[in-house]
């Protein structure tokens, strides 16, 4: 399962999550069209499905989930209107504020049994964000049991 991590028009006042997922069936598509190395047919984002996913936060198509993010930056006084200067330091902010609620929601994944039930096992979920090459690493880490990601650890740290 993977959280892509993103921000529409690159503004960090409007974070989103695109939930997707890579499959085995995948992975053997690509090793035979694409790409010869297991490990990176399987753990690298550029050859995952990422189209068409639904995407939870500050869009236009998720309202709950804008109405909170704006409620809650607002209320640690990190919002700033698009007419006033960009505020570098509030943008970043803002950034580590989303990811931290994505690192929570992942965790509460595995934490409240959900992936168990629903694909009868542990379930790796990796975060990334295509504007922060290697960051998913240290946040893939940080929210999966150990164990459940370990051939994501030994791709990306050989």
């Amino acid at each position: 399962m993977s959280l892509r991590v993103d921000h529409v028009d690159q503004d960090p006042r409007f974070p989103y999550v695109a939930v997707g997922y890579n499959t085995r069936r995948e992975v053997r598509r690509v090793l035979a069209h694409e790409c010869s190395h297991e490990g990176t047919a399987a753990w690298e984002y550029a050859y995952w499905p990422l189209e068409g996913f639904a995407r939870v936060g500050h869009v236009p198509e998720d309202r709950t989930g804008s109405a909170l993010h704006l409620a809650e930056a607002e209320a640690e006084g990190l919002w700033y209107e698009e007419d006033e200067e960009e505020d570098e330091e509030r943008g970043d902010r803002l950034v580590h504020a989303f990811d931290i609620a994505c690192a929570a929601a992942a965790r509460s994944l595995h934490a409240d049994g959900c992936l168990r039930r629903v694909f009868g096992r542990a379930l790796p979920v990796v975060l990334f964000d295509m504007d922060r090459p290697g960051w998913e690493v240290e946040a893939t880490e940080a929210v999966n049991p150990p164990g459940v990601i370990d051939g994501f650890l030994e791709h990306h740290r050989p």
